[in-house]
């Protein structure tokens, strides 16, 4: 068990992020809306994470460096590079501030189930204050600045999360053949936006900058790529289970709309009663904590390889970039506007900058100059394109649908 333990790397921070409010939310909403039908887009998705993640994984190992470094050196002309720069940090800022507010925004859902009502006013100035102690509370865990307490506290969080969803699907007893059904591809008009949000919501654009950041603090030769693989591997795999019974409790939800945690808890109800939505807004609040860490994390990090700092996560521009994600993800949340609004809104959005940020990955992966031996196999380019071009159709069109409906 210890050595099990002591191999369990950055993998883990991969699937705490995905796993998040915005997973529990837009899984559930897929599973009311559309049943069982959409598992097949979440399987996509799992695979489409692994594939990139280990693409993502085996460049920091590599390299030793993070994907916006090795990026940023492919271009020797100063405009291009500069362009380059300016188009990453900005997608992923975008990206994940829009995510932050959603992770944010997640933890107040299920906090407010428990404390009531997260406004309060002060003359004509109305403050949610729940959005302000998730944001103190993640700050305090990122200026710790320690890896290793991150690491553990999430392995903890998404495990017992997993169990609890895992344990209601089975309990809710689905018909089999339909969940084997829910397999077969459809891409009807009215499903896109929750497919991209599936896809958005597993396939987290800034968690490829994170692993390959990451994954040399844990290792540092390409001879321990197997166990990169298989952390990776593992860790997608349960998060993808996971997700995947979300759906399948939410399809058991009687209930047209989901507007709070209470209509969310319903799906858990068949294993917790009536504590129902105290156990699932503790969830969401784990959730949210979660990926309120990785998503500033990853965001200092992009930067960092930007723009060419060697200091660390405890250093004093690091820490000004990651406070001005969390930041923006506080304020954005303490709008009024509906949360699942603004979680649904961070998935889609990600579902949109995932085929630029992965066909730059996609690219510096064939890099012999970069990589040496460890380029992409034909396979591996094969599949890798597959999801780019999934990801670019699913895109324009969701566009065009938005620009038909103007």
């Amino acid at each position: 068990m210890k050595k099990w333990i002591s191999n369990i790397g950055p993998g883990t921070l991969v699937t705490a992020a995905f796993i998040g409010p915005g997973t529990v939310t837009v899984c559930t909403l897929a599973g009311v809306k559309f049943g069982y039908t959409l598992l097949w887009a979440l399987g996509l998705s799992v695979i489409a994470c692994i594939v990139l993640q280990e693409m993502a994984a085996r460049l920091g190992i590599v390299t030793q460096s993070g994907l916006s470094e090795v990026l940023k050196s492919q271009f020797e002309n100063k405009i291009i590079r500069s362009i380059l720069i300016a188009i990453i940090i900005s997608a992923i800022f975008i990206g994940n501030a829009a995510y932050e507010a959603g992770n944010i925004s997640g933890g107040v859902l299920g906090l407010s189930t428990l404390l009531g009502s997260p406004y309060i006013t002060f003359g004509d100035i109305t403050i949610n204050y729940l959005s302000l102690v998730i944001g103190v509370f993640a700050f305090i865990l990122l200026y710790i600045g320690n890896y290793k307490v991150l690491e553990r506290s999430l392995i903890v969080l998404v495990l017992c999360m997993s169990i609890a969803f895992v344990v209601t699907a089975i309990i809710t007893k689905p018909d089999l053949s339909l969940v084997f059904r829910g397999f077969v591809p459809s891409f009807e008009s009215e499903k896109l936006f929750t497919i991209i949000g599936l896809i958005g919501t597993t396939v987290v654009p800034y968690n490829l900058f994170l692993h390959a950041s990451l994954i040399k603090e844990k290792w540092s030769s390409p001879d321990q790529l197997p166990l990169a693989r298989k952390d990776t591997i593992v860790a997608i795999v349960v998060g993808g289970v996971m997700s995947m019974a979300i759906i399948i409790a939410g399809a058991a939800i009687q209930s047209v709309e989901v507007n709070s945690a209470a209509d969310l808890a319903k799906s858990l109800e068949p294993v917790f009663g009536s504590a129902a939505k105290y156990v699932l807004s503790l969830g969401l609040f784990a959730a949210g904590i979660t990926s309120a860490i990785t998503a500033p994390l990853a965001a200092a990090y992009v930067v960092k390889g930007c723009m060419g700092w060697k200091e660390g996560l405890k250093s004093r521009k690091f820490r000004l970039v990651w406070m001005f994600i969390l930041l923006l993800g506080v304020v954005f949340s303490s709008l009024r506007i509906k949360s699942i609004e603004i979680i649904q809104f961070a998935q889609v959005a990600n579902g949109l900058l995932l085929p630029v940020i992965a066909g730059f990955l996609l690219w510096v992966m064939n890099s012999k100059k970069v990589l040496g031996q460890y380029t992409n196999s034909k396979t591996q380019n094969l599949i890798g394109a597959f999801i780019v071009m999934v990801t670019v159709f699913l895109g324009l069109r969701s566009v065009w649908k938005v620009l038909i409906e103007l």
